[in-house]
């Protein structure tokens, strides 16, 4: 991810099955960020990719997991089938917390998440299920709607990132914080779709993300 710093090639045990992720740690890093992609995406994401390198050249160390490895031996969740493979991303997804938090080079790091599209609500779940770990969590263009009744138990500050003409979305994340026992910020992102194609979008999504990890996790030091 960084020229000068090569990234690291890590495996994580989960649900006996490895997941494999892309892990940087700075120098004198306090926080880091994980982040989730979609059900129809994997770790290689280029706009997770951008905002992970903003994020790490700003002193964050990162971890880009692939959450959709399966255990040996077992089918993956059949098409149609979302909601188990949503569930299957965020237990992927509290493995790697938890993994994290014995880990020695990462053990002490304030942990934040970052999820895209459906791997937003994979975040919300592993934010209520982990809510001493989790301290904060930036979802983009995400459905956390879809996390359902664990909404109410996040208690992570949560920036909520929307293009002002994904309408359909911007619904559903109205609908997510309103089930919401600490209320999220929804923040709509003027002239952005849903994939942030247009220049300097995915910039500014960087730079809300940052800004807002520094505050909200600073809190917890």
């Amino acid at each position: 991810m960084n020229a000068s710093r090569p990234s690291a090639l890590i495996e994580i045990p989960a649900d006996n099955c490895t997941l494999h992720a892309t892990l940087e740690i700075p120098p004198n890093a306090r926080n880091i960020i994980v982040f989730a992609h979609s059900l129809s995406s994997n770790n290689l994401s280029p706009r997770n990719f951008l905002v992970a390198r903003s994020l790490l050249h700003r002193g964050f160390a990162v971890l880009l997991p692939d959450l959709t490895a399966v255990a040996a031996g077992s089918p993956a969740p059949a098409l149609g089938h979302e909601r188990d493979s949503l569930l299957l991303t965020a237990k992927h997804l509290v493995a790697i917390i938890d993994w994290l938090d014995g880990h020695d080079a990462t053990r002490g790091l304030r942990i934040g998440l970052f999820g895209a599209c459906t791997g937003a609500a994979a975040a919300m779940i592993a934010a209520a299920l982990r809510p001493d770990k989790v301290h904060a969590v930036v979802s983009r263009g995400g459905r956390p709607d879809l996390a359902d009744d664990l909404l109410a138990d996040v208690q992570a500050p949560t920036l909520m990132l929307v293009g002002s003409k994904d309408t359909a979305v911007i619904d559903h994340n109205r609908n997510a914080g309103a089930k919401m026992g600490r209320k999220p910020l929804l923040e709509l992102i003027h002239g952005a779709n849903h994939l942030f194609a247009e220049p300097g979008k995915l910039d500014q999504v960087a730079s809300l993300a940052f800004l807002w990890f520094q505050t909200t996790l600073a809190r917890c030091a």
